[in-house]
């Protein structure tokens, strides 16, 4: 049984945990009021609808999260691929009816599994085509395009009874740096800073947004803090008039863990104005990751807000308000999950992918066959970006290899290439960083030469420099994206 203190801690926090089931201390939490769960891939399984059964079981008013986006970013289908459309996607299409109805049916699948938060729509606008932690997550690089597309979403995810969290406050859009293993400075003009980066979250709290995600960025002009520990920063929301849940990125990145750590970070974040702190998933530190990572992770984080709050560093007015935010929030939702419609407007998300990818250069000849040479970079802990279903569904019973070309030498990738375009069927480059990454752009010039039949499919930002081949511009590492771009490819000829 925990203590009063501890209980109260409890109220703010949401952790993520290890496997398919509950274990014993999540719902020993749960009915000592813990404020509920964020789901990662690792906990999905057939069994998904009776776990979000047993966790509201345990705490009835339990926000049940998942960090699905769609496009490049799924929890749900993590083992196959997403098979909705991506921001970048909806942004290139920019039909905001599509965008609308896929908030809609990420609301859906979300219920479905009995959850009620969607980590999503990402709000920052992509100004930088370095960034390595956004990219196609982003509706776009302009503000118009992405405040409105941003609006579209949030309306399409409540309207089916499931919070949206727009993300990441103040934007993480114009950064090199990846939060998840280094804290970014963004030095922006700070005029420029608040018309281009905060004009979507400002918008979305105008439209009723329920929540939103701070990011583990520091804005100089505001202050050395991270935003998430930043009460300037944060302050911001309520001035705008926002009543709802700010939700913290998670205590477990970088940013957080290997500055004030996740306990100082808890306590930190909560007094800047936080509300619900996401802990985030113990599978992260991989190999590094300790048998019960989950439960310490959490233990760290509420014994970090008990200290405080013992010691008078943190106010407990303050952490009643967060909690009381949190339950009013689930409570909204449980009332608002009681009138939704049995029925959804039939979603056709192969139509939206279909229409939102396109070709750049001379239309490649229909191919019998693909010869799939994967080149782009390593997965990310926000993004699968190596994922095989991308490869393997591009390829179909094709040939494919995948060549890592950060750590892989020039004489290597051109043996490498020269087997690929010996190989019957089509060359494929698939890529996914053509400004960014100079060896992808350089192995694909060197795969024109070979092969001037070879054909690029590129999964990230669209290249703002032609490439010398042919190029099907995809815009999410998806599923449903490599059907598309495959379609495109053997279409004709199948």
């Amino acid at each position: 049984m925990t203590d009063d203190l501890e209980r109260l801690a409890n109220g703010v926090l949401w952790p993520g945990f290890f496997g398919t089931e509950a274990p014993a201390w999540l719902t020993s939490e749960l009915r000592d009021g813990l404020a509920g769960v964020v789901y990662f891939g690792q906990n999905v399984g057939e069994g998904l609808s009776a776990l979000s059964a047993e966790i509201l079981a345990a705490n009835p008013d339990a926000l049940i999260g998942v960090d699905e986006e769609g496009g490049s970013v799924t929890r749900l289908e993590s083992a196959t691929g997403s098979t909705l459309p991506g921001a970048a996607q909806l942004g290139a299409l920019d039909d905001l009816v599509a965008t609308e109805r896929t908030g809609a049916e990420l609301a859906r699948r979300v219920r479905a599994v009995g959850a009620n938060v969607v980590l999503g729509p990402v709000a920052d606008v992509n100004t930088d085509p370095r960034n390595p932690v956004i990219g196609v997550r982003a509706f776009g690089s302009e503000e118009p395009l992405v405040t409105r597309h941003v609006i579209a979403a949030v309306d399409g995810i409540q309207d089916g009874a499931v919070a949206a969290c727009i993300k990441h406050f103040p934007g993480h859009g114009d950064t090199h740096l990846d939060s998840h293993h280094a804290l970014p400075e963004i030095a922006l003009d700070i005029d420029e800073y608040e018309r281009v980066h905060l004009a979507p979250f400002r918008a979305a709290v105008e439209a009723g947004v329920d929540s939103i995600m701070t990011a583990h960025i520091v804005v100089p002009a505001w202050g050395d803090r991270p935003a998430t520990l930043n009460p300037r920063v944060l302050g911001m929301l309520r001035e705008w008039g926002f009543e709802g849940v700010i939700i913290t990125d998670a205590l477990d990145m970088a940013a957080i863990r290997e500055t004030v750590g996740i306990g100082g970070g808890a306590a930190q974040a909560l007094a800047a104005g936080a509300d619900l702190l996401c802990i985030g998933n113990p599978t992260n530190p991989g190999d590094d990751a300790l048998p019960d990572q989950d439960e310490r992770d959490f233990r760290a984080a509420r014994d970090g807000i008990v200290a405080a709050l013992r010691d008078g560093s943190l106010s407990r007015e303050r952490v009643e308000e967060a909690a009381g935010r949190v339950t009013a929030l689930a409570r909204k939702l449980r009332a608002a999950a009681a009138e939704v419609p049995d029925g959804i407007e039939e979603f056709d998300a192969t139509d939206v992918v279909r229409r939102a990818i396109s070709v750049v250069g001379d239309a490649p000849a229909a191919a019998s066959a693909l010869s799939v040479v994967d080149a782009r970079r390593r997965s990310t802990l926000a993004v699968d970006s190596a994922s095989a279903y991308v490869s393997a569904t591009l390829a179909d019973d094709g040939r494919r290899v995948r060549l890592d070309v950060a750590h892989t030498s020039v004489e290597e990738q051109d043996r490498v290439l020269d087997d690929a375009v010996s190989t019957e069927g089509t060359t494929v480059l698939l890529i996914d960083r053509p400004d960014a990454d100079a060896a992808q752009r350089a192995l694909v010039e060197r795969a024109a030469v070979r092969d001037p039949d070879a054909v690029v499919v590129n999964v990230g930002l669209a290249a703002r420099t032609a490439l010398p081949l042919p190029t099907i511009e995809v815009g999410a590492a998806s599923r449903l994206g490599a059907q598309m771009a495959r379609e495109r490819l053997v279409g004709a000829a199948g």
